[in-house]
This record gives structure tokens, sequence and C-alpha cells, in this order.
């Protein structure tokens, strides 16, 4: 009985945070109009770069710096477009899978401390105002994540995510994104007072193709300081960019950067390669 009613306040919670983030009104999404944007998705390669592509090594500034606390962090991520077919509320399916790594480059044998691996099935809508101007982009998903390892090292969740994206000033755009989570009990049952049940990313451009300052923020179902904090900022240092191409530094305060010591508390500050993603380049004027 207890369960039932805790899954029915979260489902309230994410009803709520869902009426919240399409209610958010668009100020920067003006660059497309309804025909345009149809053209350029028709244009869109089926297979692209999902979340973003980085190699970065850095540093714990919470702790003695050794060659155990040392550590790299790579990322691969990519998006396959199942049909760009109208489908029903002119949707359109697509697949993503992201594998995050955590590397210990400073030991001697050089282990992996930490792989998570995190495909998804999402439906995508584009939503428009009355200009027939872009206004946001919406995405419904199905989520799963998980370390792949067994005993009492297997961590996993998934999770129904609704997830709105939009230009809210000028050369900022916002994505908020919430999630109803089941099957995560076993492994890690308190996953939820560490990740919560949503985000909020928020990303200004500074410089287009050369100065970018990434934000995401969760917070934890508690009382206490539970959660963590994600600040980037990307930086082209050549003349062109039309790979996306940037240098990042990357600094990291919370809770559950990874699955297996998800409870632990860090603070990471890593610096490296990474290739961005482009996915919501609409909301950047000239960026088309």
């Amino acid at each position: 009985m207890i369960q039932q009613f805790q899954n029915v306040k979260r489902l309230q919670i994410l009803l709520l945070l869902v009426m919240v983030l399409f209610g958010v009104h668009s100020v920067y999404s003006q660059a497309y109009t309804k025909v345009n944007l149809r053209d350029s998705i028709a244009n869109l390669p089926y297979f692209s770069i999902h979340k973003d592509n980085y190699f970065i090594t850095g540093v714990p500034t919470n702790k003695t710096i050794n060659k155990v606390t040392a550590n790299a962090k790579y990322q691969i991520s990519f998006k396959q477009i199942l049909t760009r077919s109208r489908l029903p509320l002119d949707t359109y399916l697509f697949l993503t899978y992201t594998q995050k790594s955590f590397w210990n480059i400073y030991e001697e044998s050089f282990p992996f401390k930490d792989i998570n691996f995190n495909p998804s099935l999402a439906l995508g809508k584009f939503f428009y105002g009355k200009d027939n101007r872009l206004k946001g982009v919406g995405v419904l998903s199905f989520e799963h994540e998980s370390n792949g390892r067994d005993s009492i090292a297997s961590r996993s969740w998934n999770r129904i995510n609704v997830e709105y994206t939009t230009g809210i000033f000028k050369n900022t755009v916002a994505s908020f994104k919430a999630w109803l989570p089941f099957s995560y009990k076993e492994g890690n049952p308190d996953l939820l007072e560490y990740v919560g049940l949503g985000q909020i990313n928020l990303s200004h451009t500074y410089k287009p193709d050369k100065l970018i300052f990434d934000l995401r923020l969760r917070k934890g179902l508690n009382l206490e300081g539970k959660g963590s904090v994600r600040a980037r900022i990307y930086f082209n240092p050549f003349d062109n960019n039309i790979s996306n191409q940037y240098l990042m530094l990357e600094w990291f305060v919370g809770q559950a950067e990874g699955l297996l010591n998800y409870q632990q508390s860090q603070s990471m500050i890593r610096v490296g390669y990474v290739i961005r993603t482009n996915e919501f380049r609409w909301f950047n004027r000239g960026k088309r």
C-alpha cells in the first residue's frame, strides 16, 4: 500500500513537471518556420551524434590527488532515426545509445572502474507557435541504464521520460527533463535520493562556434544537499569549426556521476577533447 502511494505521488509530481515544462514560453526560437524546419529535417542523416562524444581527464578537488583518485572519463553517444514519416500527431521515432566509462589510466593496469550503458527508444515532436515558427522540441522516451555487472556490484534502472527543449533567452537553450522510474529497487534501492525525478540543462552561446557554457542540475528526493551540479565550458581555439570540435573543461560536484558508487560524494575537474552535439541547433540563429 505504501509503495502504491509512493508511485502515485511520483506520477503526480511527474505530471506537474510536464505541465510546467510545456508552459515555458520560448523567446528565441523564431529562426525556423514549420516549412523550412521540415526541409532541414529531411536533409538530416539517419545516423548522427546524440549526446556529447568526449575524452577528458582530471583530478578531484575534495580529496588527495594521486594515481587512484585521478582518472579519465569518456563517452560515446549516437542516434538512429527510425522513420521520418509522419506518424500520428506529426511525431518521429528514433533510437539512442550512450556509453560512459570511468577509466583509471594512471594506475599500473589501467583498470576501468565503471562503465554505464544507456540505450533508449524515443518519440520526438516539434511544437510551433501561432505564427508557425518553432517553439520547442518534445521527447517521450523509454530509457534503460545499467553498468552490466552482477552480484553486489550490479546497478540498473529504467524510466519513462518526458523532455522539452526551448529557447528561453537570446543565445540560451533550456532542456527540462522529468522521469517516472521503475525496476530500480534491486541493487540501488535508494538511487532516487541522489538522482531525483528530473533535471534542468541550460546552454548559453557566448560566441557561436567558439565559446559555450553548459550547466546541468539534479536534486535528489531528500531534504539534504544530495544531487549534482555539472558545469562545462566549450572552447574552440581554431578559426573555424565545421565539425563541432572543442576543448572542454568540466566540473562535476555531487553524487551519481556513475552508477557503481552513486552514493559517493565527489568534486572532479576534468579537461579534454569533445565533439559536441548539435541536436538543438535550430534554436541558435544562423545555425542551420
